[in-house]
């Protein structure tokens, strides 16, 4: 084998090299996959397969891996979206779907919180637009009361209801059994936009919503997918799509096979035994970090109520010489970049996800932050060279 059979893609092409602490992130490639699922992808993509019965499996997979009444793979979750609203507008109708995004005639209100209008390197309502549908936000940014969804959902021409759940909504949480309840009081369907809450399947399904859209990608470690779950009639008018729109929206073979994998994978995975195990993954970490010069450190639990924590780091300005977001751009400035959660950098605090990371990876996050702290340290050295500059 010559050196670049040997080489990784980094190495091979001369890209960027990363340490990801911001969990499945998609500027970052999202997520890693277990060699179970490499293999699968590899033998998939050496092969045929009757397309329709590949899908049929998947779906059956899904249906039995999660308790929905039904299921199936598309391209991802943010297509999964523009599907689920195409369904909701055209049912199974061949003429209807068609004819999308041509809406005419059609139920093709959209109704979201308005702070579940989030965006995620690209703003879901364009997910909405795209099957042809008009967003309606109800509520405000600060918050969407009962009341004014109900007012909303009762206008005519209403398609369905999405509410998302994950971290990026704004606002006072909206419940969302209560809001799917409120739907189904007017007769209009219900969407869960629940891209990284593949573990919440079940409590995310228990809400009564008709649809339930899951990343295969994120903490499921498949290929680039997405999980359309729910009432057997809405996934089956969501695959229908496949004739129209959803035609350039397609799951590939391999990204089925992976998912099939990747499910399971995570079927054979005890969740409480892995959860005890990042628990003190981030445990050793914050005690670690804790202990370097101008840091305080400790586990917080994850925002979306996923089952692990992760590391808040606590910069102290005077004792570091440098702010949190200084910290944080010289830890994506080095080699490897390291990236962290930065929202809460200016309230002085860095959150760091530990899911992904290797041992050997957690030790260079670790490294490199007490090298930043070494070279800003008052009175230390890099406060010395920047006297003399």
């Amino acid at each position: 084998m010559g050196l670049h059979e040997q080489q990784g893609p980094h190495e091979r092409y001369g890209l960027t090299r990363l340490i990801n602490a911001r969990g499945p992130f998609t500027p970052a490639g999202v997520s890693r996959s277990d060699e179970r699922v490499g293999r699968a992808v590899a033998e998939a993509l050496a092969g045929f397969f009757v397309m329709e019965e590949l899908h049929e499996l998947a779906d059956r997979t899904l249906a039995r891996a999660t308790g929905a009444e039904a299921g199936t793979v598309v391209h991802c979750t943010s297509s999964a979206i523009t599907l689920s609203v195409a369904a909701a507008m055209t049912g199974e109708s061949t003429a209807r779907i068609a004819a999308l995004p041509d809406t005419g005639g059609l139920p093709a209100r959209v109704v979201l919180p308005a702070g579940h209008a989030v965006d995620y390197g690209h703003p879901l309502v364009q997910d909405i637009r795209l099957a042809g549908a008009t967003p309606v936000l109800s509520g405000t940014d600060s918050a969407c009361t009962l009341d004014e969804l109900e007012k909303d959902l009762a206008h005519p021409g209403t398609a369905c209801l999405v509410l998302v759940s994950s971290r990026l909504t704004r606002g006072a949480r909206v419940p969302l059994a209560e809001a799917v309840a409120a739907a189904h009081r007017r007769g209009v369907p219900a969407v869960i936009d629940g891209a990284a809450q593949d573990f919440r399947i079940g409590e995310l399904l228990g809400t009564g919503a008709d649809l339930v859209l899951v990343s295969g990608q994120k903490y499921l470690g498949g290929p680039t997918a997405g999980l359309v779950l729910g009432r057997a009639e809405a996934v089956r008018a969501v695959r229908a799509q496949g004739r129209g729109i959803g035609r350039a929206m397609k799951a590939s073979k391999e990204s089925i096979v992976g998912t099939l994998a990747a499910l399971e994978a995570r079927q054979d995975l005890d969740v409480s035994a892995w959860a005890r195990r990042q628990e003190e993954k981030v445990a050793r970490f914050s005690a670690r970090a804790a202990a370097l010069p101008g840091l305080t450190a400790h586990p917080v639990p994850d925002p979306a109520g996923l089952p692990f924590p992760r590391a808040a780091l606590h910069v102290d300005v005077a004792r570091a010489g440098l702010d949190a977001r200084a910290l944080a751009d010289a830890l994506s400035s080095g080699d490897p970049r390291i990236w962290v959660y930065t929202d809460r950098q200016y309230e002085g605090e860095l959150t760091l996800e530990l899911v992904p990371l290797t041992d050997e990876e957690t030790e260079a996050v670790l490294r490199r932050t007490a090298e930043v702290l070494a070279e800003h340290a008052p009175g230390g050295l890099g406060d010395r060279a920047g006297q003399h500059t």
